[in-house]
Formats: C-alpha cells, sequence, structure tokens
C-alpha cells in the first residue's frame, strides 16, 4: 500500500512538473506587431506583473495587450524609455499562463523603435 501511494505521488509530481515546464516553454506562435505603446503599469494584488498596452489604430478594439516576464529586464527598460513612441514589439504567445506570469498570453521579448528600424535600412541602401 505504502508503494502504491508513493508511486501516485512521484506521477502526479511529474505530471505537473511537465504541465507547467510545456507551457513555459511550448509557444503556440511568435510574432511581431507594431504600433504605438500607450501603457505599461506594474499591477496586481498578490502577484505583480508588468502589463503594456500597444496601439494599433483608432478604436479600442485594435490594441494590443501583452506582458512582461520578470527575467525581461533589458525589454522593460526599453518599454520604459519608449513610452509615448512607435515601436515594434517581438512576442511569443504561450497556449496558458499562470497569474503570476502576467494577465495575457502574449510575452514581449524584444522591442524596437520605428524610426531606429527605418534609420537601419535607409543605410543598407545609401
Amino acid at each position: 500500500m505504502k508503494k502504491i501511494i508513493i508511486g501516485f505521488i512521484g506521477i502526479l509530481i511529474v505530471s505537473v512538473s511537465l504541465y507547467i515546464a510545456g507551457i513555459y516553454y511550448l509557444n503556440y506562435s511568435e510574432g511581431y506587431r507594431s504600433g504605438q505603446l500607450v501603457k505599461l503599469s506594474y499591477k496586481g494584488l498578490l502577484f505583480k506583473t508588468w502589463e503594456g498596452q500597444l496601439s494599433q489604430g483608432v478604436s479600442d478594439g485594435q490594441v494590443f495587450k501583452f506582458s512582461i516576464e520578470g527575467n525581461e529586464s533589458r525589454v522593460l527598460k526599453l518599454l520604459q524609455d519608449y513610452q509615448g513612441s512607435n515601436v515594434r514589439l517581438k512576442f511569443k504567445e504561450r497556449y496558458r499562463t499562470f497569474i503570476w506570469w502576467g494577465d495575457t498570453k502574449y510575452f514581449v521579448v524584444d522591442v524596437e523603435k520605428v524610426d531606429q528600424i527605418k534609420e537601419r535600412i535607409n543605410s543598407l541602401h545609401d
């Protein structure tokens, strides 16, 4: 009986670990979104996370909501510096998320100011 209980607990621990690892490492999609960075906030009651919004047009339906992982300090600093600017965000979309990771399934992994992208393209053509 003791072996059955220990085996069940072991299988449960391995299953939960694989589930969490799968959610963290397996991305549903990756891509880019461009627009004006209109909001960046640190929010939550028990679990504080960084959340942002990118305006992609005139209406509220064209707002891209995203989260920033806690270990992305470089991305967070760039987003704070580029507040109100036109930016291009590189993101990864997860199947699911946990409340301590963020409010959305979209996590920003890189950010570029649109003006810098245009300057790089122009320098290549010169």
